[in-house]
């Protein structure tokens, strides 16, 4: 086992976005520093599409990539957060939009794009919930589909950012993560294991991801939450 089985917390479907709540706190500031370097990050192409993962579940992956998505949302790109999770989708609970339609729908030919994305009540912000939990996460994430969506999210959006299942769980987020431009790894002060955050970081690795950093959740300063993010590799 890689990674810590922690306390059960309450089930809390609805998250509470800091960014959208508060966006001149500390912690809405550290998310527009993790931001800013992901932009920094590109040398040779702007990063378009970023997958967001943990190396184990209840490490904040959700509530980072949600967060990231509000604030390239405040820049003025058009965003559009991809709820990736086949397995226990979150999007449509946290921005409060249908599931009926979704990723799935449209990796299926079952609906277009434009029908399946829901608007979000921050703008610029666009949510494409899961839809409908498939038998076969794995292989819809890694189809031809996959990338034939890819290509059709960047004509509309400036970022497209993916919410992954934990990637010592299941092999989804490994599978699309050489589909985008960059992803980032979430950790949990205090919590994750470093034995679990290496075998994320080799199992991205052997994927061929671009690996752009980590994001360092819940490290308490001064009494308060702060968010860091350290890039390299």
């Amino acid at each position: 086992m890689l990674f810590k089985k922690r306390k059960a917390k309450p089930n809390t479907n609805r998250r509470s976005l800091i960014t959208m709540l508060s966006p001149k706190s500390p912690v809405s500031e550290q998310y527009r520093t993790v931001r800013t370097n992901i932009q920094f990050s590109a040398v040779d192409k702007e990063m378009r599409s970023i997958l967001v993962t943990s190396s184990g579940p209840g490490e904040g992956k959700s509530t980072t990539v949600s967060n990231l998505a509000v604030v390239f949302a405040n820049q003025g790109k058009r965003v559009l957060l991809v709820d990736s999770d086949l397995r226990k989708p979150t999007a449509h609970y946290t921005f409060d939009v249908s599931n009926m339609n979704g990723l799935t729908n449209v990796l299926t030919k079952s609906s277009s794009l434009e029908d399946a994305v829901s608007p979000t009540k921050e703008p610029n912000l666009y949510v494409l919930a899961s839809g409908p939990i498939p038998p076969n996460p794995a292989e819809l994430l890694g189809s031809k589909a996959m990338d034939e969506f890819i290509q059709d999210a960047y004509k509309l959006y400036d970022v497209i950012l993916f919410d992954t299942p934990p990637i010592l769980a299941v092999a989804d987020a490994q599978i699309l993560s050489n589909h985008v431009d960059g992803t980032i790894l979430v950790v949990y002060s205090g919590e994750t294991e470093m034995e679990a955050a290496g075998k994320a970081k080799e199992l991205l690795q052997a994927s061929k991801a671009k690996l752009l950093g980590a994001v360092l959740n819940h490290k308490k300063l001064q009494d308060s939450q702060y968010y860091y993010y350290y890039g390299g590799k």
